[in-house]
């Protein structure tokens, strides 16, 4: 039985454990540049001990930012400062991975703690957002988005496609589609935000082809030996649950057979007006239909922060991987807290050998 501190492999990568850190926008970048800071934040989560590092949304272009602290991964230099951050990943003995972006109608927003809102339209930082429909999202967000052209989907796809090739020659391992969250794949597919009369809208099937196109497509350029994975939100828990699950699971099954292997399963966040019942590993019961029905790998976040939690989720093959967040930036050495919590023989070596071979020789503050 697989359990926390399993081995997991995908394609041709193994991964230490079924720790994996999920992308968390840390909104410091300046041009789309990484920076001091996130090569000590990557570099200080990989030695944590996890098996899985995921860097944060980045932008495939200028406009698919959410904020203007994002980072991005349209340009050769953008790409040059993830190299960096990548080997600074795997040489802890991690693997590096990336998630590529378009933030879609929610894009051209403040940092959160500067109020998480649209930025004004006559703000020099600010940019014009696209979407599949002239929808605002609402709430804090209440720009109304450029429907795009024919040729503006053209065009992000070919993004998606240029992004995934820099990310590949950056050094990374894991590449991530973010198809989540409200951005701009969950926007296609769901009726809230897509209200298109073309090939792209309408039908179940024209709300699924831009996702559907552009996964093709970065299949193309992404090794078959490597994982190539998305987050996709499967539920709204906007009254029409089911009805929506059913449409998702149903889509995954597409994207499995055009050459996705593991969906992080979350939640779609494509309008305010939801119910969502957040709690401790509440998606894990949802992952699991999703994981039996699509017949795919998932991972999912979410309350896995306690130790038991997650273990079990694994050991109950809810999840093939367990998505640690918020509790990865409370405690970057979370690896070590969850190996002692689970009474794993010789917790400390889930850690680099300076950290495992003093925490392993005094087991307590008073031996040392």
């Amino acid at each position: 039985m697989a359990d926390l501190f399993s081995s997991y492999t995908l394609k041709d990568v193994t991964l230490r454990n079924r720790i994996a850190v999920p992308p968390m926008c840390q909104y410091m970048a300046e041009d789309g540049l990484a920076n001091d800071w996130h090569r000590a934040h990557y570099a200080t989560l990989a030695r944590g001990g996890s098996g899985l590092v995921i860097v944060e949304a980045t932008g495939v272009a200028p406009e698919g930012r959410i904020t203007p602290g994002c980072l991005g991964l349209w340009n050769d230099t953008q790409a040059e400062k993830l190299r960096e951050i990548a080997a600074a990943i795997k040489a802890t003995g991690a693997v590096p991975g990336i998630q590529i972006a378009h933030a879609g109608r929610k894009a051209s927003a403040n940092k959160p703690w500067e109020g998480d809102d649209h930025l004004p339209e006559n703000d020099p930082r600010a940019w014009q957002p696209i979407a599949p429909s002239a929808i605002a999202f609402g709430g804090d967000l209440p720009r109304v988005p450029k429907e795009m052209s024919i040729a503006d989907i053209q065009r992000v796809k070919n993004d998606f496609v240029a992004a995934a090739k820099r990310a590949l020659a950056a050094g990374f391992e894991w590449l991530e589609i973010h198809f989540a969250h409200g951005y701009l794949g969950q926007s296609f597919t769901s009726a809230h935000s897509n209200q298109r009369t073309d090939q792209y809208g309408g039908s179940v099937e024209n709300r699924s082809r831009f996702t559907l196109e552009t996964l093709e497509a970065i299949r193309e350029v992404w090794p078959e030996h490597l994982p190539l994975t998305a987050r996709f939100g499967v539920i709204e828990y906007d009254g029409n649950d089911e009805a929506t699950l059913s449409e998702s699971i149903e889509l995954v099954k597409a994207w499995r057979a055009r050459g996705l292997d593991m969906l992080s399963v979350s939640v779609g966040f494509t309008i305010p007006e939801t119910n969502i019942p957040w709690g401790p590993a509440f998606l894990a019961p949802i992952a699991q239909r999703v994981r039996l029905e699509a017949d795919i790998p998932v991972s999912s976040a979410w309350g896995f922060g306690a130790p038991t939690l997650a273990d079990n989720a694994i050991r109950q093959a809810k999840l093939d991987l367990a998505m640690i967040g918020r509790a990865h930036l409370e405690n970057p050495h979370w690896p070590y807290f969850a190996a002692k919590a689970l009474h794993q023989e010789n917790p400390a070596w889930v850690l680099p050998a300076p950290y495992a071979h003093w925490l392993a020789r005094y087991r307590s503050p008073t031996e040392a």
